[in-house]
């Protein structure tokens, strides 16, 4: 495989910039232990240029968004680029502090009293849900230097059939509501913060902007920042980055606010890989592949989300020579990763590579039937491969008792 998969990869990428020193990544694929997860540093390089270039162009803050991609080995890298780190718990917080170095923002639909101490150790903003929690911790906030914010929902769905990962659905716990505004209540809070995207363009980011200005844009003047969220996905190939750029300059210029964006995915997009082998095949109204990669354990939104990873060199189902179902190696029946077509037939052994698997899969896997969690590989610039972390049975036992 090796230089053959990622030539393929990047023809269909459809880009030369994917295909960035390919030739210096002889057999890798190959080299790596099976299930890994691999990060390729060239790629993930790339996307932080593109991000990069917006912050110079727009003026803008970007910080990476932990719960999408926590691989701190890779953080020295990523901070050349950005400006900091976003956090959704203490631990988070504590990551971004210790390996990243650069701010920490945080948010949650609620603090822990016994928690907050170290939250305010570690982290530079601190964005509230609702005027309660800013009420109880506020004053805490303050007086360790804190930069304050206000999490608002701008009521404006722009996301179809995503309901799950929709903060502005109804009934949702996620931001105060122009109803809920309190205008006397602002008194030391230093922004506002607003996340409604998920994978999205930047025509639902302007959507979203006139919806917040016209119910909040009031109360910006005074403030000395306004958090965009995340869900841009920048580093996409069709992204609009020129009205993602006009856009903020329009908010930077009218209000005189600083505009942080904290995007996750738009990190590592289409960087890393996951590669599994196939264990064995079997047929039972059709093809089946037993692999050593699961959805269940290794790629967890596969089922929840649920969606189709993209294999290199694989088509639809019917589209190329032979049809299998891929399914994993746990007891779940539902451990299904999909049904895809291949140029030959599957023999235990051979290699599949899963694409865009740093996001979300690495931080959300688990040990379900005590299965092995892949490695986390480096290939790094130079061609040369690194082992960051392998796990073993203590790891899985350790997080029980």
């Amino acid at each position: 495989m090796g230089n053959a998969i990622m030539d393929l990869y990047a023809r269909e990428q459809n880009t030369e910039q994917k295909a960035v020193e390919i030739e210096n990544a002889e057999n890798w694929f190959d080299r790596v232990p099976t299930p890994s997860y691999v990060v390729d540093e060239n790629l993930l390089i790339s996307n932080l240029e593109i991000l990069q270039d917006v912050q110079e162009q727009s003026g803008a803050k970007i910080l990476l968004a932990q719960k999408a991609f926590s691989m701190f080995r890779v953080y020295p890298l990523i901070a050349q680029y950005l400006c900091g780190t976003t956090a959704s718990g203490v631990y988070e917080a504590k990551l971004g502090r210790e390996k990243f170095g650069k701010e920490v923002h945080i948010f949650s639909p609620a603090y822990r009293e016994d928690e907050f101490d170290e939250i305010l150790t570690v982290s530079d903003h601190i964005i509230f849900n609702s005027f309660s929690q800013w009420d109880k911790f506020g004053k805490l906030a303050l007086a360790a230097g804190a930069e304050c914010g206000l999490r608002i929902n701008p009521e404006c769905s722009t996301q179809e059939g995503h309901g799950m990962y929709d903060p502005c659905g109804p009934y949702s716990r996620l931001g105060v509501t122009r109803a809920n505004f309190k205008q006397d209540r602002l008194k030391g809070l230093s922004g506002l913060h607003l996340h409604t995207l998920c994978e999205q363009n930047a025509d639902a980011l302007v959507t979203t902007v006139e919806a917040f200005e016209k119910s909040f844009g009031q109360f910006l003047p005074g403030m000395k920042w306004l958090n965009l969220g995340g869900g841009h996905h920048i580093t996409r190939e069709d992204y609009d980055r020129e009205l993602l750029i006009r856009t903020i300059k329009r908010l930077r210029e009218t209000y005189g606010i600083t505009v942080y964006l904290e995007p996750g995915e738009a990190i590592a997009l289409n960087a890393g890989f996951l590669v599994s082998s196939v264990l064995d095949t079997l047929h039972n109204g059709m093809n089946i592949a037993i692999l050593d990669a699961s959805a269940a354990c290794h790629m967890p939104d596969v089922l929840e989300v649920p969606y189709r990873p993209r294999i290199v060199g694989s088509g639809q189902p019917g589209e190329k020579k032979t049809t299998y179902r891929l399914g994993g190696p746990t007891c779940l029946a539902g451990d299904i990763i999909g049904d895809y077509s291949f140029d030959r037939a599957l023999n235990p052994g051979d290699r599949l590579v899963f694409c865009d698997m740093a996001i979300y899969s690495m931080v959300k896997n688990n040990t379900f039937n005590g299965i092995r969690l892949p490695d986390i590989v480096l290939n790094k610039a130079d061609g040369t491969i690194e082992t960051v972390r392998s796990f073993g049975y203590e790891d899985f036992k350790n997080r029980l008792s």
